[in-house]
C-alpha cells in the first residue's frame, strides 16, 4: 500500500465513520450502518480493507434472539498520522499492539505528482 492509499483509508467517509465506531468498543456491521447512515453493502466491503490493512479486527461472534451470528469489530488504530512535506506524502499507522506502519518505502516518502 501506498502512502496515498493509507491516507485515503482515514479519509474516506464511510471508513473514518467505520474507525470511530470501532475505536475502544465491539460494534456489529449492522449497528455501525443503522448508527452512521452507512449502506449495509458499503459497510461489509469497507469492513474488509479495513481488515485486510490491520486497521481493524472480528475479536467476536455473537449468536442474535433469530439465531444467526454477527461478528462485532473493534479498531486496533492507536494514532494515524499524514505528512505532506516538500511535495511528498507520507502515512503512519500506530496500532495499539505497538506495531508502527510506515507507508512511503523508507519513510522518505513518495511523490505525489510526476515533476
Amino acid at each position: 500500500m501506498n502512502p496515498l492509499q493509507a491516507s485515503q483509508l482515514l479519509t474516506d467517509e464511510y471508513s473514518a465513520k467505520i474507525l470511530l465506531a470501532t475505536y475502544k468498543r465491539k460494534i456489529s456491521a449492522q449497528e455501525i450502518s443503522a448508527r452512521y447512515g452507512i449502506p449495509i453493502a458499503a459497510c461489509y466491503r469497507k469492513i474488509r480493507v479495513l481488515e485486510e490493512a490491520s486497521l481493524i479486527e472480528c475479536v467476536d461472534r455473537v449468536l442474535t434472539q433469530k439465531g444467526k451470528r454477527k461478528n462485532l469489530y473493534t479498531s486496533k488504530l492507536r494514532n494515524a498520522y499524514i505528512f505532506f512535506e516538500s511535495g511528498r506524502l507520507r502515512a503512519r499507522f500506530q496500532l495499539i499492539t505497538g506495531v508502527v506502519k510506515d507507508f512511503g518505502g523508507d519513510w522518505t516518502g513518495v511523490d505525489v505528482l510526476e515533476e
